[in-house]
């Protein structure tokens, strides 16, 4: 019997405190969960209690899943990882890379040296960018007046690069076009894709796109950290979207989240399901961006990212961030994690065979307090195990 009062005292004591709104967590091992739950308020505003169901906006947890709906596509020879994508995607065909601006405020653009394929897209190697992080693609936008991406309109996918694709790893919107690729082999809305290609098979009865009326009754809030402390809000991905953000979309609860993470550490299959081949799970946990390395990612919008500084080393794997050694709180090297911008978290552990998921909903993105509350949640989870 696992003994998880550690990681009880741990998430309590975060949200007793006031240094996160309300926390969810889940984790599990090769033998199954181990521990589920919820701590503080979903809801500063109304008082309502985080629950181990409580359903979180998971942003960027989002992309794993559809990095895995792709490889899906690659095992079935629907989706080439290395052929030019501009014959599934003809609006990629002729990109373009941002170099800066004149000195009249007009940018700077020249065609890109080589074609961009769907490991860029899944590696964060294609040159895109998110503007969250990169000043000049604010400039641009604000420019030609296309949203940003959490709009979910098709005019938000029509930046350019900042580099050529597979010259350096730059955080972005790859991942959207990677799901409009899914789409594109599939002949199916990408998440009708994912309901009936992973959903349905692991059990993931609270994750989707849109958030049904079962759902929304226990939807936590996403808050602001601000010089007067947390604020609820009323942030919400549009229901009604032109495209369903591959990148960023879907809202799920950290029990279902953590059924994926099973299914990856399990190989590809958990509790009989199998939805990945082992050997593609292995293809997806390994190195896949060569002798580039992460890039720290420095925030053009402080309301919505701090700066994300990473370990030296860290490198990417197909659509996972992978460590290259031993992390303080346990987790072993060559591990694969991510996270989404509302400060929640994941990583999935192959040598220790553990996994942990962990949600608050709280902006800007890599709060010193969240990123605390979730290592000292990892720590507890290996101490239990």
């Amino acid at each position: 019997m696992v003994d998880t009062s550690g990681i009880v005292a741990e998430l309590s004591r975060a949200a007793d405190a006031g240094d996160v709104p309300g926390v969810v967590a889940a984790a599990a091992t090769s033998d199954g969960p181990i521990f589920e739950g919820g701590f503080g308020k979903r809801d500063l505003a109304t008082g309502a209690p985080m629950t181990a169901d409580t359903v979180v906006w998971i942003a960027s947890m989002t992309k794993a899943v559809t990095g895995a709906c792709a490889m899906q596509l690659v095992e079935r020879g629907q989706l080439s990882l290395d052929e030019p994508i501009k014959s599934l995607l003809p609006q990629l065909a002729n990109p373009k890379v941002l170099e800066g601006f004149d000195p009249d405020g007009n940018p700077m653009l020249r065609p890109a040296r080589r074609d961009i394929t769907l490991r860029h897209l899944l590696t964060h190697t294609s040159g895109y960018v998110y503007d969250i992080w990169n000043a000049d693609m604010v400039r641009y936008q604000e420019k030609f007046g296309i949203p940003g991406i959490l709009s979910c309109m098709n005019a938000a996918l029509t930046t350019p690069l900042v580099a050529d694709p597979g010259t350096q790893w730059e955080y972005g919107i790859g991942i959207d076009w990677a799901g409009k690729a899914v789409e594109a082999a599939s002949n199916q809305k990408i998440g009708v894709y994912m309901r009936e290609n992973l959903f349905v098979p692991l059990g993931m009865k609270d994750t989707a796109f849109k958030i049904g009326a079962e759902q929304r009754k226990r939807l936590a809030k996403i808050h602001a950290r601000t010089p007067d402390g947390l604020v609820s809000t009323d942030t919400e991905i549009p229901q009604e979207p032109e495209f369903e953000m591959g990148g960023g979309g879907l809202y799920s609860t950290a029990g279902d989240y953590l059924k994926f993470a099973r299914a990856i550490l399990g190989g590809g299959a958990v509790d009989g399901a199998r939805v990945l081949k082992s050997e593609t799970v292995e293809i997806m946990s390994k190195n896949a961006i060569g002798d580039l390395k992460c890039r720290p990612m420095k925030t053009a919008m402080p309301p919505v990212s701090n700066d994300v500084d990473f370990i030296g080393g860290m490198s990417w794997g197909l659509t996972f961030l992978i460590n290259p050694e031993p992390m303080p709180t346990g987790r072993s090297a060559r591990s694969l994690a991510w996270a989404g911008v509302a400060n929640s978290y994941y990583w999935i552990d192959p040598v220790r065979k553990v996994t942990g998921v962990y949600a608050t909903q709280l902006l800007p993105f890599f709060d010193n307090k969240a990123v605390a509350t979730f290592e000292a949640f990892e720590k507890a989870v290996y101490r239990a195990i």
